[in-house]
């Protein structure tokens, strides 16, 4: 038969899933720039599919430089995109431990302050990464698009 719960315990509880609802809405924004990462992505691969079908056209001499050159800007585009989303998801997924910690730390009775600063930081850290890498693939996309 299970103990009966305290009002301690309900406490405890209620105070740890407070804890809790800053790293969620922090998930929420991961999210919202990995589904953002994830378009830009797609959009590039599109782009390189129809390269690649022009290519297969024959094209002129002359375009054929041009659209080698484009292909080579969206597959750095691409590896940026790509690392920025690597970074998010580690970003993700170290916010999920850290909450995970949290209440591991709550049940356990443990001291977990460290792990979970820790933890905190290194998302942070992740995150940071995933939006710089983000501003170079679009800092990169501005500088090759050419208008007429």
């Amino acid at each position: 038969m299970p103990a009966p719960v305290s009002d301690q315990t309900i406490y405890d509880i209620s105070h740890v899933i407070q804890l809790s609802v800053a790293p969620v809405f922090l998930l929420t924004s991961i999210g919202t720039i990995l589904g953002v990462l994830s378009t830009r992505l797609a959009r590039i691969v599109d782009r390189a599919r129809a390269l690649n079908e022009r290519l297969d056209s024959n094209p002129p001499a002359d375009r054929v430089a041009a659209i080698h050159a484009e292909m080579r800007t969206l597959a750095s585009r691409r590896r940026l995109v790509n690392l920025a989303i690597t970074f998010g998801t580690t970003s993700a997924l170290l916010v999920c431990v850290s909450i995970a910690t949290v209440f591991l730390g709550a049940v356990m009775k443990a001291s977990v302050a460290g792990a979970v600063a820790s933890l905190f930081i290194l998302a942070m850290a992740a995150f940071v990464a995933a939006l710089v890498f983000f501003l170079r693939e679009v800092l990169l996309a501005v500088r090759s698009l050419h208008l007429a």
